[in-house]
């Protein structure tokens, strides 16, 4: 079955690469940030699983598309250039400065225009939730390559999406997040805080920091928005959801914390708990509805395979934990969270539900899948290589070394 799934996601990449401008003669200057990120990421998992080097070829070819891309302005925009206003020779060297675009097909919204919620979905701009997503591609890259460079870009991401998302409303009020902001991060374009934005930010930074340590450095910068991100984090946060791509998301968010706890990258956080809890609830109310048993065409294939993904962490988790119950708040902690963990394995055979059905020839020739292919297939061979989305760091490799061995 695992080598069936690995064929099954090599075709869907290889398609992708080839339909995109990956690989070959296709356009490839439209590009859509976060089915880049799932793509860079399910490259560097297909290298891992088929040792096969073009795979991170393939990774670093994408990095460097969607900077040429997604961090300038649109060709139908007058501005041109880096959208960080930085110089092309300097914006070569920092890509990332001044963000990255969604890459959705309409222009932003000009500044004195009214609001369309329905036409704000085909607008662009930034999401904090899609830089965090590529964050964490570029971050796996470095770990993968042994290269901190990548990391680097990530961590200058980090920092520039932290100074525009993050807001005080007014004096001795909490902060907040913006959920979309203009393409040049000078405006809000949706000033709402997403649900898991926070969430998102906080793990992400923890990660990158955590990464910087093993490459031998630390951004001061990050110390600052690890503490502000957890504090709008909160201790009393509802993060149960009823979306299964939102579900996936927490799972996998845990997943992080989890493993940065059992290495002894960052202590306990009591923020966990309330994760884990709040995804066994989320689980066991959707799994109670009949969202998985409808046609087609009433169904979202990158939002369960959202789900799909994030339900493979899970045992990923119940052994991190199992290995070192010390460093998750005590014996009973350990064990409450363990309990948890161990409930929800019961939903693991809906990864196979969830792959299977998408898998057909009937669901991929469907209106549903066709409208989102890109993002549908990246998706789809993401959860279908079966690896939980980490690379490891020995502390005590140096880069060289590390370089080496990965």
């Amino acid at each position: 079955m695992h080598d069936t799934n690995i064929r099954s996601a090599e075709s869907l990449m290889n398609d992708f690469s080839v339909r995109t401008g990956v690989v070959g003669y296709n356009d490839s200057s439209s590009r859509y940030l976060w089915t880049d990120a799932f793509a860079v990421i399910t490259f560097l998992a297909l290298r891992r699983s088929t040792g096969n080097q073009e795979y991170l070829n393939r990774a670093v070819h994408l990095v460097d598309l969607v900077h040429h891309v997604l961090g300038c302005h649109r060709r139908d925009d007058r501005r041109t250039g880096w959208i960080s206003g930085l110089s092309k020779s300097e914006g070569e060297s920092r890509p990332t400065a001044g963000g990255l675009r969604i890459g959705k097909p309409l222009p932003e919204r000009g500044a004195g225009d009214p609001l369309d919620e329905r036409l704000e979905w085909q607008r662009d701009g930034q999401y904090f939730h899609y830089l965090t997503k590529w964050m964490h591609a570029l971050s796996l890259l470095s770990r993968e390559t042994g290269d901190p460079k990548w990391n680097a870009q990530a961590t200058e991401l980090a920092m520039t999406a932290f100074a525009a998302f993050v807001n005080l409303p007014r004096p001795g009020a909490m902060q907040r997040m913006c959920w979309k902001m203009s393409i040049d991060l000078s405006r809000p374009l949706v000033p709402f805080m997403g649900q898991l934005d926070p969430l998102d930010g906080f793990v992400s930074f923890c990660r990158l920091q955590s990464t910087e340590r093993h490459f031998g450095s630390n951004s001061l910068g990050l110390d600052n928005a690890i503490a502000v991100m957890r504090r709008v984090c909160g201790n009393d946060a509802v993060w149960a959801t009823a979306d299964p791509l939102s579900i996936g998301g927490l799972l996998g968010e845990a997943s992080q914390l989890v493993e940065l706890i059992a290495s002894g990258d960052m202590p306990f956080d009591r923020l966990l708990t309330h994760l884990v809890a709040d995804m066994q609830r989320s689980l066991e109310d959707y799994m109670c509805s009949s969202e998985l048993t409808l046609p087609f065409e009433k169904r979202l294939a990158f939002r369960e395979l959202g789900l799909s993904i994030g339900l493979q962490a899970i045992e990923t988790m119940r052994e991190a934990v199992r290995s070192r119950p010390d460093r998750f708040g005590g014996a009973v902690s350990a064990a409450s969270l363990l309990s948890r963990l161990d409930s929800m394995t019961r939903y693991l055979p809906f990864i196979e539900h969830i792959e299977d059905f998408w898998c057909t020839p009937a669901a991929q020739a469907s209106a549903a899948w066709a409208e989102h292919r890109d993002i549908n297939s990246v998706m789809l061979a993401n959860s279908l290589v079966r690896m939980h989305m980490s690379i490891p760091i020995d502390a005590t490799l140096n880069t060289g070394a590390a370089a080496a061995r990965w």
